[in-house]
């Protein structure tokens, strides 16, 4: 495998590596009929106990990934029609018996990716990167809440 020169800490580095990420998880949504936005509404859902309060998950999936409480709104809507989540009742949520099928499928299909990525890296190298990245993401959230 070759490498390409170590590049330094920074927006271009984080940038490059959420987008070949993404990439990754493209690849294996292809064909699913879930884009990567409903995918992250899904995966809210799945674990977030399979029904979860409407509200609360467009608050959640909103948060994560500072999408509009209203296009969050749009992928569960999106999601519903495709099959992959129904209306709970009282307000809820909750993923189908395809909606956890194929959320299963795409989970088992990331897992040994993930895993080639990292799981080699020493232990005290991961804490590391995720206490820098947890801060980073912490004042970049901090920075999207002043107006």
């Amino acid at each position: 495998m070759t490498t390409a020169a170590a590049q330094p800490f920074g927006t271009a580095l984080i940038g490059q590596t959420e987008k070949a990420l993404n990439a990754i998880l493209d690849r294996q949504l292809a064909g699913t009929g879930i884009t990567e936005p409903q995918w992250v509404t899904l995966t809210l859902t799945e674990v977030g106990g399979g029904t979860v309060d409407r509200a609360e998950l467009v608050q959640r999936v909103s948060r994560a990934t500072q999408f509009s409480q209203a296009s969050v709104a749009e992928r569960i809507a999106e999601l519903t029609a495709a099959g992959f989540l129904r209306d709970g009742g009282e307000g809820r949520v909750q993923v189908t018996d395809e909606g956890h099928r194929r959320w299963t499928q795409v989970r088992a299909a990331i897992g040994p990716i993930a895993q080639g990525l990292w799981s080699d890296l020493p232990a005290e190298d991961l804490a590391t990167a995720g206490r820098v990245l947890n801060t980073v993401l912490a004042r970049a959230n901090a920075v999207l809440a002043t107006p």
